[in-house]
């Protein structure tokens, strides 16, 4: 039934031939030791397109956003089963490096985390690492990546400036910038806006519309509205009984999810009813 909503009808008024599965999930089940958090979650995210994840809070958003980047393999007792591929490679399959794939599938948090040292290194940080070393690439590497972040003529003359320095909204799209300075194949964004003042909301926004025809975004947003206006695909996902899984209830076009959602449950969050 899903299925049959993802093909046909034109997201943002484009010609839109329907676009291939960057992220594939199948039969997925996630633990917090003996809590199961998220039950027989199917879905794909489309490549090169704008999804956005919604539903109440503690309904297994984030927790399900960072299984694609295996983040949550860093806290202890977390466990999932089912599958999830990228490009058609699954993700936890034996000998896959963790630290490769949050290369290929960067994260932005809900708090701005610059690193403690100037704009210039934390964008530089990445490609360093990844063996970059001369200062004519990397500083082409840092200007483009803070341009591309909708940053650069804010901090173009004090990238000598610590980081931390900045303004909320300036740290979120410098934190942008060192994701984007790695080149990734999709880009997490978990609440990304909850923490910035409506003007920075507004540059991340348009940062996120202008990237999205080259990057995968996935967002996590409690903002109907912010849902609405950035996403072509929304899933819709709800915890129904207290110490019960959360499932994904919906998930299709954002704009027939909105405006003809097929679950009542979807229709009574959407409508505020609840949550």
């Amino acid at each position: 039934m899903i299925e049959s909503r993802l093909h046909g009808g034109a997201a943002h008024g484009s010609d839109e031939v329907e676009a291939a599965d960057k992220l594939s999930v199948t039969d997925l089940d996630f633990y917090y030791g003996d809590f199961q958090a998220l039950a027989g979650v199917t879905v794909g995210v489309k490549e090169r397109a704008t999804t956005a994840f919604i539903g109440p809070s503690g309904c297994g958003k984030s927790t399900f956003l960072r299984c694609f980047n295996r983040m949550n393999d860093l806290i202890p007792g977390t466990r999932l089963t089912g599958r999830i591929t990228l490009d058609g490679e699954d993700i936890y399959a034996p000998g896959v490096d963790p630290v490769d794939l949050r290369r290929r599938v960067g994260m932005i948090f809900q708090q701005p985390n610059p690193f403690p040292m100037s704009i210039y290194d934390n964008v530089a940080y990445g490609p360093r690492l990844h063996g970059v070393k001369k200062k004519a690439r990397l500083d082409d590497i840092v200007q483009q990546s803070l341009e591309r972040a909708n940053v650069w003529r804010e901090v173009k003359d004090i990238l000598g400036r610590g980081g931390l320095t900045l303004s909320g909204g300036q740290q979120q799209r410098l934190c942008i910038a060192r994701v984007l300075a790695v080149r990734p194949d999709v880009l997490l964004m978990d609440e990304p806006c909850s923490a910035i003042d409506p003007t920075s909301v507004q540059k991340i926004e348009d940062l996120m519309a202008e990237l999205e025809s080259e990057i995968t975004i996935v967002i996590v947003t409690h903002n109907m509205q912010q849902a609405a206006r950035v996403s072509q695909f929304t899933a819709f996902f709800l915890q129904e009984e207290t110490n019960e899984p959360a499932e994904l209830v919906e998930y299709g076009r954002t704009a027939e999810l909105f405006t003809s959602p097929e679950d009542k449950r979807t229709e009574d969050y959407i409508t505020g009813r609840f949550g």
